[in-house]
């Protein structure tokens, strides 16, 4: 079984066992000397601060153990605030006391960036978005969530690289539950991150709580996607908050989904149209690999690039082809990750 200090036991057993909520932690955590007072003494403490009962001693240590052998036997891991392996980056925010893990530990102590979208994201926007997450994955871990839409486009990028997925609920459970297969397979190359019990569902405050932690872990947060009350611009907000920084995908006007990215370029945030824009904002430089295209390909190329989107008999019209000669030509350029479909037999550039 895994050790843990006296110190950490005590806040895994608070945060996992006591029932109470985060605000009554904090009262019985400034009433006590220390962590492991609080849990010697806690029924006295929580009657004289909170005026409720609790449990005594010995039930409370047969919880932890309890907790505890769980957790080894399903593979899970607690990091406390207290812990030597406690993301720093997170101290510096607004910190849960403990968060439970699965998957790679060792993730917790490298540079991590954080890539977000609505679950409303156009699909030119997640192939770009998952082109972005699988190039910085190669020099931080990627940080995002499981929804649908712009997270789980940062998920596909990152797989199987270095990716840490922030859970709105327990490590038990799957939010949302479609995306079981993603959470295992997450966990089996990546990091599983939960500040909630085991087995606690999803709770409608448990989002903005998620996404307080998504911006603390990580230097910088872009936001793919967002309309105008999208939750992925509350990780905007709390990482400029956090002092972080923040990029965005521009979006063409009155384009709903990207209303809250244009208003964050409005405000300062970064541009981001390609990978380089963040690691130039780090110091970072990667060398970039160079996608061989034949003349055809080229030809239909540059004239989607000149407008951004167009429909492929336009395309077609303009390159004087057949439509069923460019729609083969589209088809080879897709594949080779140059432009993807944008709905309506549309046609858009990622690169």
């Amino acid at each position: 079984m895994a050790k843990y200090t006296k110190t950490e036991e005590a806040l895994i057993w608070l945060c996992a066992c006591s029932g109470l909520d985060p605000r009554e932690r904090v009262v019985l955590l400034r009433a006590a000397p220390s962590p492991e007072a609080l849990f010697a003494r806690f029924e006295t403490y929580c009657e004289s601060n909170l005026g409720k009962e609790c449990a005594p001693p010995a039930a409370r240590r047969q919880a932890l153990e309890k907790l505890l052998t769980e957790a080894e036997e399903k593979g899970y891991f607690a990091v406390t605030a207290e812990s030597a392996d406690y993301p720093k980056e997170l101290k510096a925010a607004d910190p849960p006391l403990v968060l439970f893990g699965a998957g790679r530990r060792e993730l917790l102590g490298a540079r991590k960036f954080c890539i977000v979208g609505s679950r409303i994201t156009p699909p030119w926007a997640q192939k770009f978005g998952a082109e972005i997450s699988a190039r910085v994955s190669k020099r931080f871990a990627v940080v995002t969530g499981l929804a649908e839409g712009g997270d789980l486009a940062a998920v596909r990028g990152a797989l199987p690289g270095d990716l840490i997925c922030v859970l709105p609920c327990g490590l038990d459970e799957c939010y949302p539950a479609a995306h079981a297969a993603v959470k295992e397979e997450i966990r089996s190359t990546g990091l599983l991150l939960s500040e909630y019990p085991f087995a606690e569902k999803t709770r409608r405050y448990s989002f903005f709580a998620r996404n307080r932690i998504l911006a603390g872990l990580s230097e910088g947060v872009l936001v793919l996607s967002a309309g105008e009350k999208s939750g992925a611009l509350i990780t905007a907000d709390l990482a400029l908050e956090y002092g972080r920084d923040v990029f965005a995908v521009p979006y063409q006007p009155n384009v709903a989904q990207g209303a809250g990215c244009n208003e964050l370029l409005k405000k300062g945030a970064y541009v981001c149209t390609c990978a380089q824009d963040i690691f130039d904002c780090y110091g970072i430089v990667l060398k970039e690999q160079t996608v061989s295209l034949l003349p055809e390909e080229e030809a239909l190329y540059r004239i989607l690039h000149a407008e951004g989107e167009l429909h492929a008999a336009v395309i077609a019209e303009r390159a004087g082809l057949p439509v069923h000669e460019a729609a083969a030509i589209l088809a080879s350029l897709e594949l080779k990750g140059m432009i993807t479909k944008a709905g309506g037999n549309r046609y858009s550039c990622v690169k």
